[in-house]
């Protein structure tokens, strides 16, 4: 099962959406050193503890000049949501406050959030700032989301 509302296409236009401002500020050089992002949705339905080893990501998307990837942000910006997922929690909060509740090779890196049940993570520009581009998008999405709920519901 899918989620109902949280689909490939909302979180495409969700992040679309803000992408021009995840761009302009990827330009900075303290808030990014390629000036490139790259974005991870998981779908909320899938739950973790439901028997689910792994989430189900239902929409990746890069911005900036993906040529430029020094690393692979995508895979990073995965584990990320991962752990956002498995720990139903920001990544940064759970490598600075509960980093005991780390096992094998989590990624010892944060970006990643968990806004209301809705993961999204992010990689490529520093760590608070993969944050706050998870942020926003997640925020966006859970927007959408209400609307197209709300509309559902008339």
């Amino acid at each position: 099962m899918s989620s109902r509302f949280v689909t490939d296409s909302l979180a495409r236009a969700a992040i679309d959406a803000i992408a021009p401002s995840i761009l302009m500020q990827l330009a900075a050089p303290e808030v990014s050193g390629l000036g490139v992002l790259h974005l991870v949705v998981l779908d909320p339905a899938v739950a973790w503890g439901d028997g689910v080893p792994q989430p189900r990501i239902l929409h990746e998307q890069s911005i900036g000049d993906r040529t430029k990837w020094d690393v692979d942000y995508a895979d990073y910006a995965r584990r990320k949501a991962w752990l956002s997922w498995r720990h139903r929690m920001d990544s940064r909060r759970l490598q600075m406050l509960e980093p005991h509740r780390l096992i094998g090779d989590d990624a010892l890196l944060w970006g990643g959030v968990h806004l209301d049940g809705l993961v999204v993570a992010a990689s490529g520009a520093f760590p608070i700032w993969d944050e706050c581009f998870s942020l926003m998008a997640a925020a966006q999405i859970r927007a959408r989301v209400w609307e197209a709920a709300d509309r559902a519901s008339r």
